[in-house]
Formats: structure tokens, C-alpha cells, sequence
């Protein structure tokens, strides 16, 4: 029972029937203007979508939602926040962090006027405090991390930790070696997961255990995803490098542009 307003005090049950809904219902729209700067409203659907991200949720992070502390470190206003922060996790009924915040803030022993002294290891201790099995992450913040010094991370006991993550931009090999050897203590696997706010969910990643991994590559499209290298004429790449196409529908894939 829950008590909800300022006014007089209301008494809710714990019971919460969901609302069903057409499999094509608009779930939500997000924002994005990638290379053109002209804001397009990308539109996810209900069931596709939400399949997509639990599957990947589930299986690309190995969760163990009875054992499990997940955290993806992510803005929850991005399509990673909206994916595997709140619908995937949701779905698959995860035990999740959620941090609003910058990774390093003022130290509480800081005197009113003084130039503050920033700690820049709240992930590290929130990882240790709380028992995170799994981090998601961007390289970006990684390559901040790395210049902040292994010493950060090393005040911590990450031992929790059994999977690490990465999304955003390629991660170049010397972050993904030191993400690996300096938080995952040379020991967890790290799923480079490649996908956009258009696909709506993980297109491309190693799944753990089963994906012989190379530091900076994403390695293969997740099962019943097709993807294909092609050349400027469209023709298929089998070595080298090329246009990264998708070849076939997928759940998550984004029904529109809104208006």
C-alpha cells in the first residue's frame, strides 16, 4: 500500500493489471538529428520492440535476474537509456541501478568556500557498494576514466563485477584493454555492442561465453540479424572494410518518422 499527494491520505493496492495494448501501438517517440541537424521523431512500437530488448537484455548481458545487480551507466534520455535502462531491465524483472549524476563529484569533506576537491571514482564505489554484476557503458567515458588514472578504480573492490559493456561510438583497442584488465580485473568478458536509435536495440555484439572477442570490434550480427558489408556499387564485401547495411526486418526496428 502506497500513499499518494499532498491532500488526504489515499490508499492504493499493490495489485497493477496491465494494460493491453495492439501489438503496432506507439510505445514511444525519441528525438534525433544524427548527420542532417533536422530533429526526427523515431517512432518504437510496442511488442517488436519490447521483444528485441529483453532478448538482447537478457542474453547479451548473461542476466541472472535472481542473483543479479544491473547497471547501465548511460543518460536514460537516449535510446540506450530507454532500451537498458528501463524497458529491457523492466521486462526481464532485473535488479537495477539507477544514477543520475556525473562520475565525479565534489568530496563530502569539501569547506564551505574552498576550491573543492572532485572524487572521481563514484562508479567505482557504486559498483562496490552495491554489488554490480554487470556494467554498460561508453567508450567515451572509458578514455575519461583512463586519463583519471588506474588508481581510481583500484581503491575499490570490483570483484562483483562478471560482464562489462560498452555502447556509443567504436571503442578503440587501448580503452577496451584497460576497461578489461583494470575494471574487469582480466577476468569478465566485455560485449562491445553496436546498434542506433533507428534499430531500437542491440544489432550487432559478442555474446559471453559463446564469441571469441577482439579488443575494438563488435564482432557479429546477434542471431536472426542480417547484416552485410557493401562496397560504393552496393555489391557485397568479403574482406575489408565497407557500408554497414542490414539485410532483413528485425522486432525493434523504428516504424516511422513522427510527422
Amino acid at each position: 500500500m502506497v500513499r499518494c499527494g499532498a491532500g488526504p491520505r489515499q490508499e492504493l493496492g499493490t495489485d497493477c493489471p496491465p494494460e493491453p495494448f495492439d501489438s503496432e501501438h506507439l510505445l514511444y517517440l525519441l528525438y534525433t538529428s544524427g548527420t542532417t541537424a533536422k530533429p526526427k521523431g523515431i517512432m518504437h512500437t510496442t511488442a517488436g520492440y519490447l521483444t528485441q530488448v529483453a532478448w538482447t537484455h537478457r542474453n547479451v548481458f548473461d542476466l541472472r535476474a535472481e542473483a543479479d545487480v544491473y547497471w547501465c551507466a548511460a543518460d536514460v534520455g537516449w535510446v540506450t537509456g530507454h532500451s537498458y535502462i528501463v524497458y529491457g531491465p523492466l521486462c526481464n524483472g532485473a535488479t537495477s541501478v539507477l544514477y543520475e549524476g556525473t562520475p565525479d563529484t565534489p568530496r563530502e569533506e569539501n569547506r564551505v568556500g574552498e576550491q573543492p576537491e572532485w572524487a572521481k571514482d563514484r562508479l567505482w564505489d557504486i559498483i562496490e557498494r552495491y554489488g554490480v554484476t554487470q556494467i554498460y557503458t561508453a567508450p567515451t567515458a572509458i578514455r575519461t576514466f583512463m586519463k583519471w588514472g588506474a588508481a581510481e578504480p583500484g581503491r575499490h573492490d570490483l570483484s562483483s563485477l562478471r560482464l562489462l559493456g560498452t555502447v556509443g561510438e567504436p571503442i578503440n583497442p587501448e580503452a577496451w584493454m584497460w576497461y578489461h584488465e583494470h575494471i574487469g580485473g582480466g577476468r569478465c568478458p566485455i560485449v562491445d555492442t553496436w546498434w542506433q536509435t533507428e534499430t531500437g536495440a542491440m544489432m550487432v555484439s559478442p555474446l559471453p561465453a559463446l564469441t571469441t572477442t577482439k579488443p575494438g570490434s563488435a564482432c557479429a550480427p546477434l542471431p536472426g540479424i542480417g547484416a552485410e558489408l557493401v562496397d560504393d556499387e552496393g555489391k557485397p564485401v568479403a574482406r575489408g572494410g565497407g557500408y554497414l547495411t542490414l539485410t532483413r526486418p528485425w522486432p525493434a526496428m523504428l516504424r516511422g518518422i513522427w510527422g
